[in-house]
């Protein structure tokens, strides 16, 4: 056999072939158009979800640092900002303990300076004006101008009434810029200039290790490479700073991770790998499906003419050349449109998942980032060439001989002839004939599986977000309520205390459930001895005993305790010999067991002191004794938000050991149908009624994160739809091929006494066995998917609870078997327009 290695004969035939494949040609682009689609949505997608859910998270958390480090000094700032892991370190400076503006009341503000990379971080974009530069400038947000009466107006004046270690202190400064407040961040930011830090050197300087004062300590967050092992990371920038991790130490340096960034809730290991993998392996999979097949399709289409320019002397790597010069040329057409539509599917989608949460408004788009493009491209046709090499194959390695024998997929002469005792049966024909072909019978049921699949996997992430496990972390009930000053972490015992009224009007609300008191007084208790414990002035009384708060509570503020180890048996607490210590939870909600004072069965001895503020503590009442029967979190609903050594009793034991219980809060819930209701009930009350009154709710938290399953289910579902769509095509094709291949072979069937009705009938359990093997193998990988892929991630994001459902997949089945019956009833009418005879003289 002569070779032919002349290029341009080779690139000739290739084009030719490819101009009168015009059919052929247009399938394949759309199908190497959706491949490409298919991998930029999903990157598109994907990459604008991850951040519009992490930018809504890190609102909640109150600014984008990756870590922070808090209450250090200048000197530690200077010592550590050089470090080179930090790429970025902001500098944030608080002015003063509190601002105590009358109408700041039930709005937590804080006066802070912040340079420019603070700013960036804490998401802060002014409106109008300038950052503060003299000493008389600052900048708020706009909701706390409003409450102090200032109007959003450059150069209108504002008076700050701050406390300065116990001082009060009165300012007078100009307004030189405001930027609009976040919806949900419900905290109020009132920054000053440099200027202002170099005028009050002295009274800035950092006292907070003596007594605890927050003014002029310095919060520096910290923005890495990459959001990977943050906690390492900000560990080791510590340490080998100079300083120490341990909370005993003199140069111990307070710190914590974001708990915004998805990747503090994911580590590296096996199956997150695996995951991950299998996820990359299934979308490469998916467009190999597609691409083969119409390749595939297309070689059996052309099999005579490869076979033919065999004979002619061409060698099977020139039409391998001519095949993946095919693929090129159409590769070039379908992958800049592919790139183009999947961009803009998934950035046409993102408004709509980010209007559904309550940062609409701030901004949150996929930019046209060149990565995106380059690797969406290269994957495509890493695919295409990966798709294509099998059919080259066949077509190189085909005979002329084969090649004029060859029908429906079968390229060698197989004289083995099939034995039936049950007759010519019509399903029986059908069900041999799918086995023709089983390689691309199985490829054509597995690509319409995977989307059936995916899309059954999506709904199941989209149930496994559990909001009430999302929203425990800021409440444990629909609502709670208590003195404004409670809110903004200055409660301070029997002068904040919650009314009864209120209580009283809330109960009398209709939609009204169950409710439970929370006593507490930070004045009412001490501890004789805490071990390890240092003390000093700030943390204990004149008796040289630690103060320390125990708080009374009734059965649901009680019931709502997150139990650490330990116990919370009823019977013991309500006898009054146990008592449960409170346990510091970290931005996780992770218990850090390490800092509980006791272990298990200790016993634990408070001083009570008989009535409230004013009691001497000359006037001790009685010294009671408790033994320690568990640990339990501690969070802002169960706290008095300062305290550092908290323990919890039943509400009876807690007022027989006090003379006058101080209310603290109190946490109700209410029918899902009333929320609203009783949410417009509080805000006028606590308006008009009692204006020192203030509540918190679970529907601002809910409200802000309402779009989380939406999104999933959105990204999930337009992924599985270029999917189904990819899979429908195989179908159509495999329903194609295989009438356009065996028209001779229908033709003669028909002139031996076959109907055109047990034809059709005939095609139609062809297109029903293709359901069900569909239906059994969907169902088969929805059941992996959710094991392999959703339970991993429930257990490694802590706002997913795992839950396993299949309805969404038994929902859309019988729309695949009405596809099934007509998908080959109307290729069949289209192509049956020939009478038998013309039929079996084809010879192609």
């Amino acid at each position: 056999m002569i070779k032919l290695n002349n290029k341009q004969i080779i690139r000739n035939l290739s084009d030719k072939s490819l101009k009168t494949n015009k059919n052929r040609n247009i399938i394949a682009v759309i199908a190497i158009a959706l491949t490409a689609l298919l991998f930029t949505t999903l990157v598109t997608m994907g990459l604008g979800a991850v951040e519009s859910l992490q930018q809504a998270t890190m609102r909640q958390a109150g600014g984008g640092g990756q870590a922070v480090l808090k209450y250090i000094n200048d000197e530690e700032f200077n010592h550590v900002k050089n470090h080179p892991l930090i790429k970025e370190i902001a500098y944030n400076r608080l002015l003063s303990d509190k601002v105590t503006n009358q109408g700041l009341l039930k709005r937590h503000t804080e006066f802070w300076f912040y340079d420019d990379i603070g700013m960036k971080l804490g998401f802060i974009e002014l409106k109008e004006g300038h950052k503060p530069m003299a000493e008389n400038e600052i900048i708020a947000d706009s909701k706390t101008l409003q409450l102090m009466g200032v109007p959003l107006k450059i150069g209108a004046p504002v008076t700050l009434k701050l406390e300065i270690r116990g001082k009060e202190l009165q300012r007078q400064f100009v307004l030189s810029g405001w930027w609009k407040s976040d919806p949900v961040f419900n905290a109020g930011q009132i920054l000053a200039s440099k200027a202002y830090i170099d005028a009050h050197t002295q009274e800035l300087q950092s006292t907070y290790r003596k007594d605890y004062s927050q003014t002029g300590v310095i919060s520096a967050y910290l923005m890495f490479d990459n959001s990977f092992d943050l906690q390492g990371k900000l560990n080791k920038v510590i340490t080998e700073s100079g300083y120490s991790l341990d909370k005993n130490a003199p140069n111990y340096i307070a710190s914590n991770v974001n708990w915004s960034y998805l990747s503090t809730n994911f580590s590296m290991d096996i199956g997150t790998i695996i995951a991950l993998a299998s996820g990359l392996v299934l979308v490469i999979f998916t467009g190999y499906l597609i691409i083969y097949n119409i390749f595939q399709i297309s070689v059996i289409q052309d099999i005579r003419f490869y076979g033919l320019l065999k004979t002619i002397g061409t060698s099977g790597k020139q039409i391998r050349c001519i095949i993946r010069r095919q693929a090129s040329i159409l590769s070039v057409i379908g992958i800049p449109i592919g790139l183009i539509g999947g961009f803009f599917v998934g950035k046409s989608l993102l408004p709509f998942i980010v209007n559904t949460t309550n940062y609409a408004d701030s901004g949150i788009t996929v930019s046209p980032n060149p990565w995106i493009f380059i690797g969406s491209a290269l994957f495509t046709l890493v695919t295409v060439f990966i798709s294509t090499f099998k059919p080259a194959r066949i077509a190189s390695s085909v005979s002329p001989i084969e090649a004029v024998r060859y029908t429906d997929g079968n390229t060698k002469d197989k004289s083995k002839l099939k034995k039936s005792t049950k007759g010519a049966k019509i399903h029986f024909m059908a069900r041999s004939n799918l086995g023709r072909n089983k390689k691309r019978t199985f490829l054509v049921v597995i690509s319409l599986s995977l989307s059936l699949g995916l899309l059954n996997t999506a709904f199941t992430l989209s149930q496994s977000i559990d909001m009430d496990k999302f929203l425990s972390k800021f409440n444990d009930t629909d609502f709670l309520i208590a003195h404004a000053e409670y809110f903004q972490e200055n409660f301070t015992g029997f002068e904040t205390k919650l009314t009864e009224n209120l209580i009283k009007a809330v109960q009398a609300q209709p939609g009204f459930e169950e409710g439970g008191r929370l006593y507490g007084d930070t004045k009412v208790f001490t501890i004789e001895n805490i071990k390890g414990a240092t003390k000093s002035d700030d943390n204990t009384d004149a008796r040289d005993n630690f103060i320390s708060e125990v708080y009374g509570l009734e059965d649901l503020p009680l019931h709502q305790l997150q139990l650490i180890d330990g116990e919370l048996d009823e019977e013991k607490l309500n006898s009054g010999k146990y008592i449960l210590e409170g346990v510091v939870l970290d931005d996780n909600s992770n218990p850090m067991i390490e800092y509980a004072n006791y272990q298990i069965g200790d016993k634990v001895t408070f001083h009570s002191y008989v009535g409230s503020a004013n009691t001497s503590l000359d006037k001790i009442n009685t010294t009671h004794e408790f033994i320690v029967l568990g640990h339990v979190g501690i969070k802002s609903t169960n706290s008095d938000r300062n305290s550092n050594y908290n323990f919890y009793l039943p509400a009876e034991v807690y007022k027989s050991l006090t003379k006058h219980p101080t209310l603290m809060s109190y946490a109700f819930n209410v029918s899902s149908n009333h929320e609203e209701t009783m949410q417009s009930f509080l805000n006028k009350y606590t308006e008009t009624t009692e204006p020192m009154m203030n509540y918190q709710s679970k529907i601002t938290s809910k409200n802000a994160l309402a779009g989380m399953q939406t999104t999933v289910v959105m990204i999930g579902g337009t992924l599985s739809l270029i999917i189904g769509l990819i899979g429908l095509l195989n179908f159509i094709n495999a329903i194609l091929t295989s009438i356009l291949t065996r028209r001779k072979e229908f033709a003669m069937l028909q002139s031996i006494g076959m109907t055109k009705k047990q034809l059709r009938g005939m095609l139609i359990y062809e297109g029903l066995y293709y359901v069900l093997g569909t239906s059994i193998f969907s169902i088969l990988l929805a059941i992996l998917f959710s094991i392999s892929i959703v339970k991993p991630l429930s257990s490694m994001i802590w706002f997913l609870s795992y839950h396993f459902i299949i309805w969404p997949l038994f929902s859309f089945l019988p729309v695949l078997l009405v596809l099934g019956i007509c998908i080959p009833l109307v290729f069949y009418s289209l192509n049956d327009k020939q009478s038998i005879v013309e039929k079996l003289r084809e010879s192609e």
